[in-house]
């Protein structure tokens, strides 16, 4: 029988989860770390080039070009865009494109200390471009997680990798940043988030890396003017948002901004998905958000659930300021699945999410669908479709995740990456951006549904 303790702690869990953060939160520790520099992406023309995809084309009103075609079923494909380029990434390695699909570099992951489960971004603040590769495998057992940050907004110049140990992490993190700092969490240990300066890691000098016990959240990404930093979690039947800012000294701090109920109508982990011509499901992703954005004092975020014992897409904005649920939308079928995915919007509230559409009578195949500002509320327009799946694969893990971003040099223009089954039931990735204006800026709304 449980103590009388035990089941006050318990109902304090449940239906009080801001009561975990209801006091300032300073760094558990801080650790400077010195870092590796890359005169150029490509070392000079020294690294191994990886040369992938391109293939610019027109699908359904939209450019599309082919991203990397060399993993297998965990890709983790993701993307960034601005200072005119494409920066794209998966577990074998990075590669730039121009913006109109064209190649321009590659390079394996060794070029920048190793690793696997990139996450990418465009600080349009600071104008550089930043990732993370997680590292396991090194000799000296720090399980690193390597933030490396661009010193301009031109991807094919300097480059400043920091190695930050995390020997107790395990795969799954996320990126974000603000106007002042990059932040990263990651499952695993006792201190599962970490923040560093923009301007030191910008300038290449050696970085001040903040250490924070537990783990605060998913870092955003803050498009917004913001110097915090802001981070979400979902604890329980609550959203949970921190916000990591300074104190008089300069050190940074994290406080607990909301804790409200989300209400989700759909909130089941989503079940395995089925694939045509097999009885072998495939992962669908996680009802955890894989990417968050902040625009326009709202923060957006989209994730993958278990719609009536199929995977389906909720999306959501929410009023910062307030704490409030603005609107939520639904993607689901009867018969199919969407897993793995993300959302982007731009500076207008347009808004894109993408995913992988898959179905007893078909193969993964790349999606998204969108929505403008002045759209009725919790409705997306058609989905669409940038290609077609063409085996299936072996089941199980897929993915793991996608990407969608916006333009970082216009606002507007919105991009996505996703996975598609090859003929041979591999991963290969499809890059597709929607323009500020296009074909579909009048088209009529629909639901979302299928």
């Amino acid at each position: 029988m449980k103590s009388a303790k035990t089941i006050l702690l318990l109902c304090i869990l449940i239906c009080f989860p801001a009561t975990l953060f209801a006091q300032d939160m300073a760094p558990l520790r801080s650790e400077v770390i010195k870092p590796i520099r890359n005169d150029t992406f490509n070392k000079g023309g020294t690294c191994r080039v990886r040369k992938l995809g391109g293939n610019p084309r027109n699908i359904n009103g939209v450019l599309v070009f082919d991203g990397a075609s060399d993993g297998n079923r965990q890709v983790d494909p993701q993307i960034a865009v601005g200072g005119g380029h494409v920066l794209h990434a998966t577990n074998n390695g990075l590669i730039i494109y121009t913006k109109k699909g064209e190649f321009v570099q590659g390079v394996s992951q060794r070029c920048f200390n190793g690793g696997i489960d990139p996450k990418l971004f465009y600080d349009r603040h600071n104008q550089i471009f930043g990732f993370d590769l997680w590292n396991p495998w090194d000799a000296e057992k720090k399980k690193p997680v390597n933030i490396s940050i661009s010193e301009t907004k031109d991807p094919t110049g300097a480059w400043n990798t920091y190695p930050i140990p995390a020997p107790g992490g395990r795969d799954g993190g996320g990126i974000g940043y603000s106007s002042k700092w990059i932040g990263y969490s990651f499952p695993g240990g006792e201190s599962q988030t970490f923040v560093l300066s923009t301007k030191e890691a910008k300038a290449g000098v050696p970085a001040t890396i903040y250490h924070f016990k537990g783990n605060l959240g998913h870092p955003v990404a803050t498009q917004d003017g913001l110097e915090d930093l802001y981070f979400v979690k979902i604890v329980r039947k609550n959203l949970v948002i921190m916000r990591v800012t300074n104190t008089d000294d300069g050190t940074p701090v994290a406080k607990l901004v909301h804790s409200i109920p989300h209400n989700f109508k759909f909130f089941g982990w989503p079940p395995q998905s089925p694939q045509k011509g097999t009885d072998k499901k495939t992962a669908s992703g996680d009802r955890n958000p894989k990417n968050l954005v902040i625009q326009g004092g709202f923060l957006w975020f989209s994730q993958t659930i278990n719609c009536h014992g199929r995977a389906g897409v909720q999306w959501h904005q929410v009023n910062l300021d307030r704490g409030k649920f603005v609107q939520s939308g639904l993607i689901s079928d009867e018969q199919n699945s969407f897993i793995q995915s993300t959302l982007a919007v731009n500076q207008r509230l347009d808004v894109l999410v993408g995913f992988q559409e898959t179905g007893p009578n078909m193969f993964i195949s790349p999606r998204f669908a969108f929505r403008r500002a002045n759209d009725p509320k919790g409705q997306l327009r058609k989905t669409i479709s940038i290609g077609e799946g063409k085996s299936a694969t072996e089941g199980g893990a897929w993915g793991d995740y996608s990407g969608s971003v916006i333009d970082g040099d216009n606002l507007l223009d919105l991009w996505t990456v996703q996975s598609i089954a090859d003929d041979s039931g591999r991963g290969d990735t499809v890059i597709a951006c929607l323009p500020e204006q296009g074909p579909q800026a009048n088209e009529k709304v629909t639901s979302g549904n299928k």
